[in-house]
């Protein structure tokens, strides 16, 4: 786990261990093929975001307990499930350091575990009474599902315009990271009020988690992300730094660049565009709006009492808007 990440899940430590072990029981399995697997997922670590903001939400309005843990093992379920199958619609190779289990095992095996991961978590769900969980995170599942299929709708029509790629970070990252904060809530508080402002804080932090993530494939390196630089350009994704680039240029330069993009992904190619996207301050104005999203998120949570808990969420924040991986 990143230094920075774990320094700053030290408050939840203890409980993080814990939920550790209630997501190694969620993927065992009688059978061979399925635990194998379940095994070799473990050994991917990944940083668990997604967990450690159920528990901090968890533990800003109240006390973590365990419906906590439901929630923090449904949601890891639902985000494993969605990077194993997405990991096979891009033919990914690798995952978190480790061969990818559709390169392990190939396709198939890879779709079907991913669908076990997915029904055990909705099977959690309903064998703890946790209806309304199964709710947030449906919604979630919907948003997320829709959010893609929008991605490559647009990108193969190379017509995304900012408020779209804005629609489509909202529901393909930002509504899990929501769900996640909001499961916490409402896992330790029945006020309402709290459970929104997460939800509304989750919110936030997921768009500017994506839009940190996009402008890492301009300025990351493969070594500390896990994939090549330019592989958003490679599938035709189109990021805010390059449609900042695209609108604030003339027709003709933008024609000359969405041609590129087309027809060629070869180092030249890629290097043009790269060019043209630090020419017209794509990468800045990405990096703006993610200070912007991030003190969004802060403002959602200001009302809260003051805190170690509160400080940690705040510190996370920071973290999301400075990750280098």
């Amino acid at each position: 786990m990143d230094n920075e990440l774990r320094r700053i899940s030290k408050p939840i430590e203890k409980e993080l261990s814990e939920f550790r072990e209630h997501f190694t029981l969620a993927i065992k399995s009688k059978v061979a093929l399925v635990d194998l697997i379940g095994k070799y997922i473990l050994r991917q670590k990944g940083k668990k975001i997604r967990p450690i903001l159920v528990l901090l939400s968890a533990k800003l309005c109240g006390e973590i307990n365990p419906r906590t843990y439901v929630a923090a093992t449904l949601v890891e379920l639902l985000h494993t499930a969605t990077l194993i199958h997405d990991d096979v619609v891009d033919d990914a190779k690798t995952r978190r350091g480790l061969a990818s289990i559709n390169a392990v095992w190939k396709n198939k095996i890879a779709v079907l575990m991913g669908d076990f991961l997915l029904s055990r978590g909705l099977l959690i769900a309903l064998e703890n009474d946790e209806c309304g969980f199964l709710k947030i995170t449906s919604r979630a599942v919907k948003r997320m599902s829709e959010g893609e299929l929008l991605q490559i709708q647009k990108s193969r029509k190379f017509d995304v315009s900012e408020e779209v790629y804005f629609k489509i970070i909202s529901d393909k990252t930002a509504s899990l990271i929501s769900t996640c904060c909001e499961l916490g809530a409402a896992s330790s508080s029945s006020a309402s009020r709290e459970v929104t402002l997460l939800r509304e804080y989750g919110e936030n932090l997921g768009i500017a988690f994506q839009l940190r993530d996009d402008i890492l494939d301009y300025v990351g390196k493969k070594k500390i992300m896990g994939k090549a630089s330019g592989s958003d350009l490679k599938e035709k994704k189109f990021t805010l730094p390059l449609i900042h680039a695209i609108s604030n240029s003339s027709k003709k330069e933008s024609r000359e660049i969405i041609s590129l993009l087309k027809n060629g992904s070869d180092k030249k190619s890629k290097t043009i565009v790269y060019d043209f996207i630090k020419a017209h301050r794509g990468i800045e104005y990405s990096i703006e709006k993610t200070v912007q999203y991030c003190n969004k998120a802060k403002s959602k949570i200001a009302a809260f009492n003051d805190s170690d808990i509160k400080l940690t969420l705040m510190q996370f924040t920071d973290f999301i808007a400075e990750r280098v991986n």
